[in-house]
């Protein structure tokens, strides 16, 4: 079992990190470490393996990349050539790349300092010759990384420290095989640090393979979500949502929202529908090239465009403050991205608001992020047509659980493998079919319900009984069966 490690340090000053690292932070104007941080640095300067869990926006990065920097400091030697003495690995570009600038920014005065950026979408050739005389620091995505291997560009064998960071995303967009291809390059002997917003029982299996003893930070449980978060669920039909999301934009006050698909067709296909509704929206995924995303995303945080669409494997690189609103247009089927997606806003102490649109179909998926967050969501019931009757329950009922849990299995960590492979070029979303629930089988014959606001009850899905039986027998609060 992973020791638990418990600091309270309240100044970087207290670390004992070199000079030109607390220039750095002086000059960001860095004074308080994170907890995480706090929790994190002393134990990776004396060396320890780590598991790090810790929701997105507490300062992961530099949890890892300040120490790592004291290392490179005062064991300074010349990298050798076309290897590297740190190796990071993130799941998307957008997220490399801004590993890659902390990494500048904090080692700004210990020179000569070189970083490398090794990702899909951009050509190889430059990152080939970044390569060619050896780095300090190379953050890479596995699959460009394997990429550069194969071409006899980059050795493996001189790694002193290894970072996963994002470790759950990495499993949930198949690369666990090129990680593992990966582990098996580097020396035996080395310090490696994973990090990650969530830890499923997958990525635990893997950090107890691959760490020696590591020391278990963590500055909060899985399951919590941001407190200042204001949560809401909308009961809808998918037919509705993209009126519903349309009224929500022109109705809220909202400075940036960061709505959520499952599908990279499904996020172009609700900028075009706001677009029609006369509302300028841009989206993110892996369809777009790298150029693209990078224009989307100036223009997200400089507030030229208010609204960005986007699947999780591209919002893992979304780092921008002051977004208000998180959209759930379509509810995950894991319920631990749904902490993470509602992460991206109440960052720095602000408030935010977090709403989910749930059809019937996601039912299921609302009652598992319930369970996992341990408390009811408030709803709003606008669903206008006939509700879809129930199946016993006996019948097929194990078998949305088990679709559910497939995160790790062979067929998706396959499919995610081939078309993330280079940083999930033309990736297959990470969630990309629609479970049907099983007891959405016929239509029952119940009148359409005026919309209504609901009472929330605790255990109760929504405050509302999602799919109900036919009308005769009805069967009042008595006899209906536990949840």
């Amino acid at each position: 079992m992973p020791h638990t490690e418990r600091f309270s340090l309240t100044s970087f000053d207290e670390f004992g990190l070199a000079e030109p690292i607390t220039r750095a932070l002086a000059d960001e104007k860095y004074l308080t470490p994170t907890p995480i941080q706090a929790q994190t640095i002393p134990t990776v300067l004396s060396g320890r393996d780590v598991v790090g869990i810790a929701q997105t926006g507490t300062g992961k990065t530099a949890a890892f990349a300040l120490p790592i920097l004291h290392h490179v400091n005062v064991k300074r030697k010349r990298p050798e050539r076309k290897a590297c003495r740190v190796l990071v690995l993130s799941p998307t570009r957008e997220l490399s790349g801004q590993i890659g600038d902390s990494f500048r920014t904090y080692g700004r005065h210990i020179r000569p300092l070189a970083v490398a950026l090794a990702i899909g979408g951009v050509p190889i050739n430059r990152q080939v010759r970044s390569l060619a005389h050896g780095v300090e620091v190379l953050v890479a995505t596995p699959g460009r990384l394997l990429d550069l291997v194969q071409q006899r560009a980059l050795r493996l064998d001189q790694v002193e420290i290894l970072v996963l960071d994002e470790a759950d995303r990495m499993l949930d967009m198949g690369f666990i095989h090129d990680i593992r291809k990966v582990v098996a390059m580097l020396p035996k002997q080395r310090q490696t640090l994973f990090f990650s917003a969530t830890m499923p029982q997958e990525i635990a299996q893997l950090a107890g393979q691959m760490l020696n003893d590591p020391a278990k930070v963590s500055v909060a449980p899985q399951s919590t979500t941001v407190e200042k978060v204001d949560q809401r669920v909308i009961l809808t039909e998918r037919a509705s949502k993209p009126a519903l999301l349309a009224e929500m934009l022109k109705t809220e006050t909202i400075d940036r929202v960061l709505v959520f698909t499952r599908t990279k067709h499904g996020a172009d296909k609700v900028v075009r529908a706001l677009e029609k509704a006369g509302l300028r929206a841009e989206a993110i995924h892996g369809n777009k090239s790298q150029n693209q995303r990078e224009r989307v995303l100036a223009d997200f945080r400089a507030g030229r465009v208010r609204t960005l669409i986007a699947t999780d494997i591209a919002a893992r690189g979304i780092d921008v403050d002051g977004i208000s609103h998180v959209v759930n247009y379509d509810l995950p089927n894991i319920p631990e991205s749904y902490v993470h997606r509602i992460g991206r806003t109440a960052r720095a102490g602000a408030t935010g608001v977090a709403i989910s649109f749930c059809d019937h179909e996601e039912a299921p998926f609302l009652r598992d992020i319930e369970r996992l967050i341990r408390m009811p969501i408030p709803s709003t019931d606008k669903r206008t047509g006939p509700r879809p009757a129930q199946r016993p329950a006996s019948n097929g009922g194990d078998h949305h659980r088990n679709t559910r849990n497939g995160r790790g299995n062979h067929q998706q960590a396959q499919r995610g493998n081939q078309a993330n492979r280079g940083n999930h070029r033309g990736s297959r979303p990470q969630a990309g079919h629609q479970p049907s629930h099983p007891a959405a089988t016929q239509a029952s014959p119940r009148a359409a319900r005026p919309e209504r606001p609901t009472e929330q009850k605790p255990g109760e899905l929504g405050g509302v009984t999602f799919l109900q039986r036919p009308v005769e027998p009805r069967r009042n609060a008595a006899t209906r069966a536990p949840r």
